[in-house]
């Protein structure tokens, strides 16, 4: 009988995972020595060598791959058994594994997070936030129990849920507040900031601007929207932006933002998760709040539901 624990699963897991001894103890919140002995006892345990080991990285063997594939599906099905047990309550509790796309989490997180802390206080929530092919990935492997994306992900395994939609804004710089909107074609001939690639964002701009089939004139990248916005407001170029970003992103760069002619560019922000979760009914329950903390977030500011004063070095056109 072969003796392995699920400590050692665990462990294996995330060495795998991080492909290094020292991030993988980390992770695990314990010592590099004791997450390497136990490695050494779980390949004693199995009777074979699950990783090639070198001073700088860690690979796993055929057998050790082959392994891990049933390893996640062991660790999947243990976390299930506390999905069974949280979902036999009558209220949202425990633990909650959720994901965020980087165009998302700095604007919407927040408000999630006073909203479901409010609503649900018995909650414990854990945030993962990175680009959605990793976050589909994790989730369809039980590491996130759900994941807050752009729509369609198109994944059979998942089960969407469409949570709101919102525009795309065009941001210039500060001395184009009165000069016409550009089309989408005009669009191709200007330097246009986006995204690197990766970034489901970057798809959804240039699909709007028609450049999937043949290259923009000139398209500079950047790692995040803050850093688009700066460039802008430097002068470098224009760029998109989704529009719960605009007041974050733009209060301290002088440039202006302006809405596109009808039909507008757009976005789906929905959920996502695991067709076969037991936190399936309370994912739902889970969506709904985010609705709720996403149309708080976008409600208008100000007396009489007047929208706020506009910031020194900016300019929004409707």
């Amino acid at each position: 009988m072969i003796n392995v624990t699920l400590r050692q699963l665990r462990y294996f897991d995330a060495l795998a995972r991080h492909g290094h001894f020292g991030r993988a103890a980390d992770a695990c919140a314990v010592s590099q020595p004791a997450l390497s002995m136990q490695i050494r006892e779980m390949e004693q345990a199995v009777g074979g060598v699950l990783i090639e080991r070198s001073a700088r990285q860690v690979t796993l063997t055929a057998f050790g791959e082959e392994l891990l594939r049933r390893v996640r599906e062991i660790l999947r099905s243990v976390d299930e058994l506390g999905d069974f047990a949280r979902a036999s309550r009558d209220k949202l509790a425990g633990r909650l594994r959720i994901g965020m796309i980087p165009t998302i989490a700095p604007y919407l997180l927040p408000k999630v997070i006073e909203t479901l802390a409010r609503l649900h206080p018995e909650l414990d929530i854990h945030v993962r936030e990175t680009l959605t092919p990793k976050l589909i990935k994790e989730v369809a492997e039980g590491r996130l129990d759900t994941a807050i994306v752009a729509l369609p992900v198109s994944e059979p395994s998942l089960t969407e849920v469409a949570l709101f939609s919102e525009n795309f804004l065009l941001v210039r710089p500060g001395e184009d507040a009165k000069t016409p909107v550009p089309s989408p074609e005009m669009l191709r001939e200007m330097r246009l900031l986006l995204l690197e690639e990766g970034h489901c964002f970057r798809d959804q701009a240039l699909s709007f601007c028609n450049m999937q089939s043949s290259p923009p004139r000139e398209v500079l990248d950047a790692s995040s929207l803050s850093t688009l916005v700066q460039m802008v407001g430097a002068g470098i170029g224009v760029t998109l932006i989704p529009e719960m970003a605009v007041t974050v992103e733009t209060r301290s760069a002088p440039v202006t933002v302006s809405r596109f002619k009808h039909p507008q560019p757009s976005r789906t922000i929905g959920m996502v998760w695991r067709k076969t979760s037991p936190l399936s009914s309370q994912l739902q329950q889970i969506a709904e709040v985010v609705s709720l903390a996403a149309r708080e977030l976008r409600a208008p500011k100000g007396d009489g539901g007047k929208a706020p004063a506009k910031r020194a070095g900016r300019r929004q056109v409707a």
